[in-house]
């Protein structure tokens, strides 16, 4: 819901960014994969309750998430660049809440595989609509220099960030936002499905 309004925030730094890595030996897909390896840090930082580390780390790997799309839109967007970001970016955003249930999984591991379990509906719909939309040459005016279809919802890359955030500041209330904005995300995976099938779906049904 808020990515729109995010990346006009960002997009000017991050270019600026994007020029500078231009000028180094550095890959966009090397940085893809050195921002994923210092957020699986973040797993081994939860799990142990260092919850400011891991909150530190969560931040870098977004960091190197803006960086790899800034340096990879002047050098040209791939098809193998935009399936590793987004293949490494849904393997992070389940390992965090796996991290909290290693933490106290008495307390958080009910509500932690209920949040992974909304990841997989967000994930699947925003994936599958993108395969179809990619098929039938449907393209995404908000979202022009995305490698896949950007289908829009309730919870984004934006709000996703801001609860993980509020995960790390308030470690004790882990279960109770977790199941919150897990409930969003099956929102989010409704609309989805039903947006993506009446834009799918043959005009004589």
């Amino acid at each position: 819901m808020l990515d729109r309004y995010a990346i006009q925030l960002i997009r000017l730094p991050l270019n600026q960014f994007g020029k500078l890595l231009d000028r180094s030996p550095f890959s966009a897909n090397q940085i893809t994969v050195a921002g994923f390896v210092i957020g699986l840090l973040a797993l081994p930082a939860l799990a142990l309750q260092q919850y400011w580390l891991a909150l530190i780390l969560i931040l870098l790997n977004r960091l190197f998430d803006g960086l790899d799309g800034a340096l990879a839109r002047r050098r040209g967007i791939t098809d193998c660049g935009g399936f590793l970001d987004i293949t490494l970016d849904f393997l992070f955003y389940s390992l965090i809440p796996f991290g909290f249930v290693l933490a106290q999984p008495e307390q958080n591991a009910v509500a932690g595989a209920f949040l992974i379990f909304a990841f997989v509906g967000t994930g699947s719909s925003f994936l599958a609509f993108a395969i179809m939309a990619s098929k039938r040459q449907i393209e995404n005016p908000v979202y022009q220099h995305k490698s896949l279809f950007y289908l829009g919802g309730l919870t984004e890359g934006s709000e996703t960030i801001a609860c993980f955030v509020l995960f790390c500041l308030l470690p004790e209330h882990f279960a109770l936002i977790a199941w919150i904005f897990g409930s969003l995300c099956w929102i989010t995976t409704a609309t989805r499905i039903w947006a993506g099938y009446q834009t799918l779906k043959p005009a004589n049904e």
